[in-house]
C-alpha cells in the first residue's frame, strides 16, 4: 500500500493560505484519481487502486490522508493512520510546503530531518520515523518586514500561477506512486522557474 498525507489547517479560515498547499495538491490528486474523502478518526481519507509503470508490478493500493487537525499536530493524525493501514515508512509520500524554495519550484526528498517545518516534525515525533519520503513545494520566503508565521498564513497572490504549480505538484506525486520515487525525481528535480509553469 502507498499513502499520500498532505499537510495543512483544517477549516475554510486557511483553506487558501499558503501553508495549506499540501491539502490543495492532495485534493488535485484526489480529482485526478477519482478518490472521494471520507471522515476516518483525525483525518479525511480517500483510498482506491492505482495502476503501476514498475516492471512486474501489481496494480498498487492508494491511501491519501489529510489530517483534520492542527499542522503542528499533523503527527497524531498520521500515527493513527499507520497504525490502522499496513504502510512501510518507504511508501509514504509526505506534500508540504516549504519556505526554503522559491515561490514555483518543488523538490523531492527521500527522507532526513522535519528542516524545522512543524508539521512534518510532528510527524517524526509521533512515529519515531523520519524515513518518508516528501515532495516540498516552494512558497518562499517573506520580506524582511514580515514575520515568517504571518507568511504561512497569508493567501497567495496569484490564483492562475498556484494552479498551475499545484496541476505540476499532483502530476508528480501520481509519477512517483506509479513509476517510484527514482522516476519522479528524474521528471520534475529541475524546478520548474516561474517563467516556465506560465508557459505551460
Amino acid at each position: 500500500m502507498k499513502c499520500m498525507i498532505g499537510l495543512g489547517n483544517p477549516g475554510r479560515r486557511y483553506a487558501l493560505t499558503r501553508h495549506n498547499i499540501g491539502f490543495m495538491v492532495i485534493d488535485r490528486i484526489s480529482q485526478k484519481l477519482k478518490l472521494k474523502f471520507s471522515e476516518r478518526g483525525f483525518s479525511s481519507v480517500a483510498s482506491g487502486t492505482v495502476s503501476c509503470n514498475l516492471k512486474e508490478a501489481e496494480p498498487a493500493e492508494v491511501l491519501l490522508v489529510k489530517p483534520a487537525v492542527y499542522m503542528n499536530r499533523s503527527g497524531v493524525a498520521v500515527a493513527e493512520i499507520l497504525a490502522d493501514f499496513p504502510v512501510l515508512s518507504q511508501d509514504i509520500l509526505v506534500i508540504h510546503d516549504d519556505m526554503d524554495i522559491p515561490f514555483g519550484k518543488i523538490r523531492f526528498k527521500r527522507k532526513g530531518s522535519s528542516g524545522g517545518h512543524r508539521g512534518v516534525q510532528s510527524i517524526i515525533d509521533s512515529t519515531g520515523d523520519s524515513g518518508f519520503p516528501r515532495l516540498k513545494i516552494g512558497i518562499g520566503r517573506p520580506d524582511s518586514c514580515t514575520d515568517p508565521a504571518d507568511h504561512v498564513l497569508s493567501v497567495f497572490d496569484d490564483r492562475d500561477l498556484l494552479s498551475s504549480i499545484i496541476e505540476t505538484a499532483a502530476c508528480a506525486a501520481i509519477v512517483s506512486l506509479a513509476s517510484g520515487l527514482g522516476q519522479a525525481m528524474n521528471r520534475y528535480h529541475c524546478n520548474l522557474t516561474l517563467e516556465e509553469i506560465e508557459n505551460t
